[in-house]
């Protein structure tokens, strides 16, 4: 029997969409398979642009179906919905980054225009959506990265109430051909934020001049240069702090994409590993026969479960978010910074199983390994992640309030309100529904009750030694606090989709023991830190607590995970 926490695509019958996002997505599923395996990884190793995959992509409306809010569409099943967008990232993770890319940095370019009052601007990125174009989100710069304070991209004014741009953007995604190009500059006669401009650019334009790929790879991430490029006021989709908040906004809406496409890969490279490691023979048994190697896999498979449980709960508070809702805003760092992490661990943990096979040219896996290292990476490193989710921490550790209870969001509206977010501030004055219900509701459960002893140590931790004014400069023991309160969070949204899901009770004990696990060892690494104050140690060692260890229950997760072994394979 089919794994039904898992994407299979010999199974995948996304029911719960309307009947044309469940055709294109299930078209989407084919076209891949039926390409096949080796197709897929020689496109791979030979790093080729993704034609073919964009030609099908526009004949069957994909982007501008998914990507058109409905204010800006022409056709009925045209909107902006996080959770069918949230569903085509794991089917492209599950088939290779490098098409979910492409599709990830057309998301990035579309953030200032669908933001922006532009009626010019947004009937035009309508319409290149709807000819296949692609786009790109022009914000990096070589010498400065991502601080977008500091950009040189200069806009002079021509008289005419236009500008002049002329600077290089670095990093960006799609260069090569984006029909639209976001691009961030600064005015040469405005100082300071006032002086910000998003503006629209055609990669096409003669003024436009690709240098070159900055990857290896079949991901197109550009080096461009303006030169005297014209931009009029046709093009202008955001002027001052306007564009400061549409920037870090768009970032807001496209790290999400992250959490989906990591849990793809671990999917496909799952079944690959299980395959491979129970139909393997040393010293006359399966390598699964092994007690270490069990564990392993076992780890491996609830940490992705909670990746999806997580990731898919996180979806209903991105969708029912707005001006008085905010929480998302921390919801979607951590989709960001710790689903994308627990992705590098679920891929290190089966390759200690396979070993050299993970190296093999005709394997799935061996991309796997290495586009798994680039999601905790992109859209802000786990470090600029982890010190932005320490800003909510003790309004939603000691400060909960009544929020009316998120529901499963599964239909077919548009998520307006991610393109008016308004003023990029104020994360302190967020509040937060109390997390305690969630781990209430699973008590018994074994595990869970173990956790729960560690989370509120962490609240006595934030009430009784919390860093000083001096620590609180320290990033590094601020990361490692950090870590831990991530846990916390990532297990009260594990909590509460498996209730709405009916997770078997099973995988949720163990799951919750590999967490009290994770959650001694950053305890003992905060124990370490050279400025960990006494009482902080004394804290940290008195937060640690074994798992409680039931073999038959392992034993019946193990079933699970064998049934992997065979359960997909793709077509050759």
């Amino acid at each position: 029997m089919s794994d039904q926490l898992l994407f299979n695509p010999r199974t995948y019958d996304p029911a719960h969409f309307d009947p044309e996002t469940r055709r294109l997505l299930r078209a989407t599923v084919d076209w891949f398979e039926a390409r096949g395996k080796r197709r897929l990884i020689e496109d791979y190793r030979s790093r080729v642009w993704l034609e073919d995959f964009l030609a099908f992509a526009a004949k069957e409306g994909l982007f501008a179906t998914f990507l058109t809010p409905a204010a800006d569409g022409h056709r009925p099943d045209q909107r902006w919905d996080t959770a069918r967008i949230a569903a085509l990232n794991e089917i492209f993770g599950f088939y290779g980054l490098d098409y979910w890319y492409a599709w990830q940095v057309t998301i990035l370019g579309l953030g200032p225009v669908w933001q922006s009052d532009n009626a010019a601007a947004r009937a035009r990125a309508a319409e290149l959506l709807s000819q296949g174009e692609v786009f790109a989100f022009g914000l990096s710069e070589k010498s400065h990265g991502a601080d977008i304070y500091s950009t040189d991209m200069l806009l002079e004014p021509d008289g005419q109430g236009g500008f002049r741009a002329t600077g290089s953007k670095y990093y960006i995604g799609n260069g090569n051909a984006a029909g639209l190009v976001s691009v961030f500059g600064r005015r040469t006669d405005v100082e300071g934020p006032e002086g910000y401009v998003f503006f629209a650019a055609d990669s096409r334009h003669p003024a436009y001049h690709l240098v070159k790929n900055v990857v290896d790879s079949s991901k197109y991430v550009s080096e461009f240069r303006l030169e005297d490029y014209p931009v009029g006021p046709e093009d202008v989709l955001h002027t001052g702090r306007a564009a400061f908040d549409a920037a870090l906004n768009t970032v807001n809406v496209g790290k999400f994409n992250l959490c989906t496409a990591s849990i793809g890969i671990c999917e496909h490279a799952m079944y690959e590993a299980v395959t491979h490691a129970h139909n393997r023979i040393l010293y006359g048994r399966p390598v699964t026969a092994f007690p270490h190697v069990r564990r392993e896999l076992i780890d491996a498979y609830v940490r992705l479960v909670g990746m999806k449980l997580f990731s898919d709960r996180a979806v209903d508070y991105f969708r029912s978010a707005g001006p008085d809702d905010r929480r998302y805003l921390l919801f979607n760092p951590m989709t960001k910074m710790k689903v994308t992490t627990e992705g590098e661990k679920v891929i290190d943990l089966m390759w200690d199983v396979i070993a050299a096979k993970g190296f093999e040219k005709d394997t799935y896996f061996a991309q796997a390994a290495v586009e798994i290292r680039s999601l905790p990476k992109l859209e802000g490193t786990v470090h600029v992640n982890l010190a932005l989710i320490l800003k909510f921490m003790r309004n939603h550790l000691l400060a909960p309030v009544d929020h009316p209870r998120v529901p499963t969001r599964l239909d077919a509206a548009d998520d307006t309100f991610l393109f008016r977010q308004g003023p990029a501030r104020g994360l302190g004055s967020i509040r937060f529904h109390d997390w305690r219900a969630a781990f209430d509701a699973y008590a018994a459960v074994p595990n869970v009750a173990r956790f729960r002893e560690q989370a509120d140590a962490l609240c006595a931790f934030v009430t009784e030694a919390a860093p000083d004014e001096r620590q609180s400069r320290d990033l590094d023991l601020l990361l490692a606090v950090g870590q831990l309160f991530a846990l916390v969070v990532h297990g009260q949204l594990i909590l509460e989709q498996a209730e709405l899901t009916g997770l078997d009770a099973d995988v949720l004990d163990e799951l919750f023991s590999v967490l009290v696990r994770d959650f001694s060892a950053h305890a003992v690494e905060l124990h370490g830190k050279d400025s960990a104050t006494e009482a902080q140690q004394s804290w940290a060692l008195g937060a640690v607590r074994r798992p409680v260890v039931d073999e038959a229950r392992s034993a019946r997760v193990w079933e699970r995970v064998e049934a992997l072994s065979g359960a997909y394979e793709m077509a050759r």
